[in-house]
């Protein structure tokens, strides 16, 4: 049964969620982050439309059973994919189960096209004449203009449906059409897209940067020296440097505090009526007091910490 829906949010946390948690998010103001969300499930495809007001990262794990496609939706600010930047106009068919890492300098507006690698390769062959087997590590592709304003008209018409009367997506016959036409303007731009060159040099950055998350993964509660995280992934400390600078728009250092405080108040908006573990979170993640950790969350975000009332420590 197909389904669609759109929400707005005004914290980063529910937004993630209703993201089926594709991204994994890092904002730099909590509080001040708001979005709308988009969606529309139908019968082959599955759609995407978001509208995000501040800057930040995300670290996308694809799963391997469906291909995206992902593309801004307007003129403005590119996504940067893996420090490639993506401008308005261009659409990236992401690899099988890829991961990578999706940064915004500010406002964005970006949507996505999903389905099964069977329907991709079928629609390719039948439309086409050719398969559109995704790459292992995505492609970029630039469409013609008016292949791509009719993907991104099919696409909005779509999403307006889902924001204004979402009913009508349980319409078959106007699903049935609206899907028929977005299938084909999806393969026509797979099709006659021309390729956009990433250098090895920008593929190898970020993977270094996916390598970074599998070592911060492993050590939650740490705070690893930039040294001891490029030995443990094979790296210079300067290559590190400059890849999480291209990739992340930040050094290693910041981004794994930043990490840490999301961690952090994850967790402490998990337990807000419980105030003894809330003092335990907090020490388990390093820090020896509360004045070092409300100092720190402040200077991050600006703004205070979610702490359970009468939060203590025992040091």
């Amino acid at each position: 049964m197909p389904a669609s829906g759109s929400s707005i949010f005004t914290d980063a946390d529910g937004y993630q969620v209703s993201l089926r948690d594709l991204l994994d998010l890092l904002v730099f103001r909590p509080r001040e982050f708001h979005a709308r969300l988009t969606w529309a499930d139908l019968p082959t495809l599955h759609l995407l439309r978001a509208e995000e007001a501040s800057a930040r990262v995300a670290y996308a794990t694809l799963p391997s059973d469906l291909a995206f496609v992902t593309f801004p939706t307007k003129q403005g600010l590119p996504l940067i994919y893996g420090g490639v930047e993506l401008p308005f106009g261009d659409m990236m068919l992401h690899g099988l189960g890829e991961t990578l890492h999706q940064r915004t300098t500010g406002a964005s507006n970006w949507g996505s096209i999903s389905l099964t690698p069977a329907s991709l390769m079928v629609y390719g062959r039948t439309i086409a004449g050719h398969d559109l087997a995704p790459d292992p590590g995505g492609r970029v592709l630039r469409p013609p203009p008016q292949d791509r304003q009719r993907l991104l008209r099919l696409h909005a018409q779509a999403g307006r449906m889902a924001e204004t009367n979402p009913a009508l997506v349980g319409n078959q016959e106007i699903v049935r059409g609206l899907e028929q036409d977005m299938i084909w303007a999806l393969v026509t731009c797979l099709a006659t897209g021309t390729p956009q060159k990433i250098r090895p040099f920008n593929r190898r950055q970020s993977a270094i940067v996916v390598r970074l998350e599998t070592v911060l993964a492993e050590h939650p509660h740490q705070l690893l020296r930039t040294h001891d995280i490029a030995d443990a992934i094979g790296e210079s400390a300067r290559t590190l440097q400059s890849s999480c600078s291209a990739v992340l728009g930040m050094t290693p250092s910041r981004y794994q505090r930043l990490r840490r405080l999301k961690l952090i108040r994850t967790e402490l908006m998990r337990i807000r009526a419980a105030p003894a573990d809330g003092a335990e979170i907090v020490e388990r993640y390093g820090f020896t007091g509360l004045p070092e950790f409300v100092s720190e969350y402040w200077t991050a975000y600006g703004e205070v910490p979610p702490l359970p009332p009468h939060a203590s420590f025992k040091r």
